[in-house]
């Protein structure tokens, strides 16, 4: 398990937000990233969650919407990280993996593309 303030985690999302091809996160359009821990005994534990319509099944989709949401778990990621650079590559991996479902993949192809 890796200890990391709120702070740092934050940090560490934008870093690896930021790291990824323009190609993968310029089409993003009304998508917030955010950073929760999930609540003991929830399940299943996730890493991750997308939370919204994605693109392959939008009809109108304009203003007035409330964004989609990317949340990343924290204390699920940190807890399964034995160390920052584990966590990073974590992170990572979670961030494209629920970019994939906005842009309308599933998890069979995610795991296809090495991204589940």
């Amino acid at each position: 398990m890796v200890e990391i303030s709120d702070e740092d985690f934050e940090a560490m999302v934008g870093a690896v937000y930021d790291g990824l091809p323009e190609g993968m996160v310029a089409p993003l359009q009304n998508v917030a990233v955010l950073v929760a821990d999930q609540p003991p005994g929830e399940r299943p534990r996730l890493f991750g969650l997308y939370s919204g319509h994605p693109l392959t099944g939008r009809g109108f989709y304009g203003f007035g919407e409330l964004p989609d949401r990317i949340t990343l778990y924290k204390n699920n990621l940190a807890g399964a990280s034995a160390d920052r650079d584990e966590l990073r590559a974590r992170v990572r991996v979670t961030l494209v993996h629920e970019i994939g479902h906005y842009f309308g993949l599933d998890d069979a192809r995610l795991q296809e593309l090495g991204w589940a």
